[in-house]
């Protein structure tokens, strides 16, 4: 990675940044890792289009073409290509990053079990990590586990999503504090806390019949 455009792109100046890593491509069309960190920051911009485009072009171009399968995938999973992520993380090192792509992608295709033991078998586990395995069983239906997950997540690295789902998961054995929770949610951030409350409706529902 090039340190003085990662800087300038850290520092705010993303045009500036993409313009200069555009040229060294041009400069140094075999050079995997200008792709690989012109890709990250276009995914990061939500460009997974041009991101996707950028690499199938460079597939052909350098050396090694498996080097850049990781944020290919990455494309192909924010444009909701799963089966295209699975192929490519397949022919990968199956690292701590390619188990937690390839458990995001059977998370969304509605394997959980399959989610889980991939999600499981990551060796640093940092809030991201549990974030995700708590997703995974709440998705399971398992609430408690979900819960245990969620809880181990530092306070100060907890996000509404993660306020609103402990909310989720501790609602039918503690309803106030699962409302507490929904209150930090909506107070961190009202936008996801109304789309949250419809995603979740049915289930927050379902719970709430089960106590009548």
């Amino acid at each position: 990675m090039d340190k003085k455009i990662a800087d300038l792109y850290d520092a705010g100046k993303v045009d500036r940044a993409i313009h200069l890593l555009i040229q060294k491509i041009d400069d140094h069309p075999q050079n995997v890792e200008n792709y690989l960190q012109l890709s990250t920051y276009l995914l990061e911009q939500g460009s997974s289009d041009q991101a996707q485009k950028l690499l199938e072009q460079a597939e052909h171009l350098v050396k090694k073409p498996q080097e850049l399968y990781y944020n290919l995938a990455v494309c192909y999973y924010s444009q909701g290509d799963f089966d295209k992520a699975l192929a490519l993380l397949d022919q990968i090192e199956n690292d701590d990053l390619t188990l937690y792509q390839k458990a995001l992608v059977y998370l969304k295709l509605g394997q959980g079990q399959k989610a889980l033991a991939y999600a499981l078998t990551i060796k640093k586990i940092d809030e991201r990590v549990l974030e995700l395995i708590g997703d995974i069983w709440l998705s399971l239906g398992n609430l408690k586990q979900a819960e245990t997950s969620y809880l181990k997540i530092p306070e100060e690295k907890r996000t509404a999503k993660v306020y609103f789902l402990l909310g989720v998961s501790l609602f039918a054995d503690n309803r106030d504090q699962a409302e507490k929770y929904f209150a930090q949610a909506k107070q961190m951030d009202p936008k996801y806390y109304q789309e949250a409350q419809q995603q979740y409706g049915n289930l927050l529902g379902l719970i709430s019949g089960k106590d009548n």
